[in-house]
C-alpha cells in the first residue's frame, strides 16, 4: 500500500472529485438521443494531481493497491489507468501540453455496480487537470471529453449520460438531460420518496458484456425505419416492419423515452414507481439485459414496505438496482430485503443510504 503522503513525497497536489450517478428512468436511451433522468450519489471518486519527477505519467488507485506507470508517449492495454490515459490523450488531441503527471486515486463508488464509477473516475480526473493546468473548460464540455476518452480509451462505445451526470448532478436533484441537444433541467425527486440503491453481488463490466451489441442493434433498427436515431421514432406501430430481436430492442428506447417525459412533466411517487417498474420489464424482457438476481432482487423490493417500484440500473448484466421509497423507509426495507435477498446464497450490499458514505474524500 502506497500512502498519499509517500505517493507525492513533499509535492502540493491538486485535488478534485466527482460523484456516481444512479439512473431512475432512461436506460440505454443516451446513445440513441433520447432522455435520461439521473442523480447523483453521496460516492465519490477523489483525484489528486501533482507533476511527476521523471518523464513518465505514475497512476495509483488506493482501493485496488495498484500502481501504472505510462511512458509519456506510451499507450495502456487495460485496466483503469486506461481511463485516466484517455482524459490525458483526449486533452493533448485539443493542442493542450501535458506535463508528467502523478496522479492518486481514492474512490467509494462501487465497481462494476452500475454506478458508473468509470464516468466519476474520468470527471474527476478532468476536473483536477482542469484546476492543475488552468485549462478553460466548463463543465459540460468536461463531460463530452470524459465520453471521448471512454470511448476511445476504454473501448465502450457510451452515450453520454454517465459523464454528464457525474459532472453537473446533485444528490437531491433529478437531472432531466435531452442527451441529443444536451439540454437540461433540475427537477425534484416526488414528494415523500427516497432512493435506495442495492448492489447484486454480480459484477459487470461494460466492455465485456454485450452493451456494445445492443447498441449496434438500435443502430441497425434505425436505419432499417429510415431515422437517424431511434429518438426520431416514437410510434410503436412503426416497428412492425423490423425483424426480431431489433423490434424489442426498438421498442423499449421508445417506450422508455415515453416514460422518461411522463415522469419529467411531474407525476407523484406511486406513479413514478410504477413507471419503473414498466423500465425494469421492458429491460429484461425486450432489452434482455437483465438476470435472475436483478429480477428477484426487484421482486424482492417492490413487497417491501414502503417501496413504491424498483428497477435495475445502469446497463444491466448485473450490478445494482435502484428503487423509490416513502420517507423514512428506504433503510429498513433496504435491510429487510437484503436479509432475505442474501439468505438464499447471494452477496447483496446496500449502497444507498448507507451508515458511511465518505470514504472517496482525501
Amino acid at each position: 500500500m502506497i500512502t498519499f503522503d509517500k505517493f507525492f513525497a513533499g509535492s502540493t497536489p491538486v485535488v478534485a472529485s466527482a460523484p456516481g450517478r444512479v439512473n431512475l428512468l432512461g436506460e440505454h436511451t443516451d446513445y440513441n438521443d433520447g432522455f435520461v433522468l439521473p442523480i447523483a450519489t453521496p460516492m465519490r471518486t477523489t483525484v489528486a494531481v501533482a507533476p511527476s519527477r521523471d518523464d513518465a505519467h505514475y497512476f495509483y488507485s488506493e482501493e485496488m493497491d495498484d500502481q501504472v506507470i505510462l511512458p509519456r508517449r506510451g499507450r495502456l492495454a487495460s485496466g483503469y489507468g486506461r481511463y485516466i490515459e484517455g482524459c490525458i490523450r483526449v486533452l493533448e488531441q485539443l493542442g493542450h501540453e501535458i506535463p508528467p503527471l502523478r496522479i492518486f486515486v481514492r474512490s467509494s463508488v462501487p465497481v462494476g455496480s452500475g454506478l458508473s464509477s468509470s464516468a466519476a473516475l474520468e470527471v474527476a480526473t478532468l476536473r483536477a487537470l482542469r484546476t492543475h493546468l488552468g485549462l478553460a473548460l466548463d463543465d459540460v464540455q468536461i463531460a463530452q471529453l470524459a465520453r471521448n476518452a471512454e470511448v476511445a480509451y476504454a473501448g465502450v462505445q457510451c452515450g453520454i449520460m454517465d459523464q454528464m451526470a457525474s459532472s453537473l448532478c446533485d444528490e437531491t436533484h433529478m437531472l432531466f438531460l435531452d442527451t441529443r441537444s444536451l439540454d437540461t433541467r433540475v427537477l425534484s425527486l416526488p414528494a415523500h420518496a427516497e432512493v435506495l440503491v442495492m448492489d447484486s453481488g454480480v459484477a459487470r463490466t461494460l466492455a465485456g458484456s454485450k452493451y456494445n451489441e445492443r447498441r449496434a442493434e438500435c443502430d441497425a433498427a434505425a436505419a432499417a425505419l429510415g431515422a437517424s436515431s431511434l429518438r426520431d421514432v416514437t410510434d410503436v406501430a412503426a416497428l412492425a416492419q423490423l425483424e426480431e430481436p431489433l423490434r424489442r430492442r426498438a421498442r423499449h428506447v421508445i417506450t422508455e423515452n415515453a416514460r422518461v417525459v411522463r415522469a419529467a412533466e411531474g407525476v407523484d411517487a406511486a406513479q413514478f414507481g410504477r413507471l419503473m417498474n414498466e423500465s425494469h420489464a421492458s429491460l429484461r424482457d425486450d432489452y434482455e439485459v437483465s438476470i435472475p438476481e436483478l429480477d428477484t432482487l426487484c421482486e424482492m423490493l417492490r413487497a417491501a414496505p414502503g417501496v413504491y417500484g424498483a428497477r435495475l440500473t445502469g446497463a444491466g448484466f448485473g450490478g445494482a438496482c435502484v428503487a423509490l421509497c416513502a420517507p423514512g423507509s428506504a433503510a429498513g426495507a433496504g435491510a429487510l430485503v437484503l436479509e432475505q435477498y442474501n439468505a438464499a446464497g447471494h452477496k447483496g450490499e446496500l449502497l444507498m443510504p448507507a451508515a458511511t458514505q465518505h470514504g472517496g474524500s482525501l
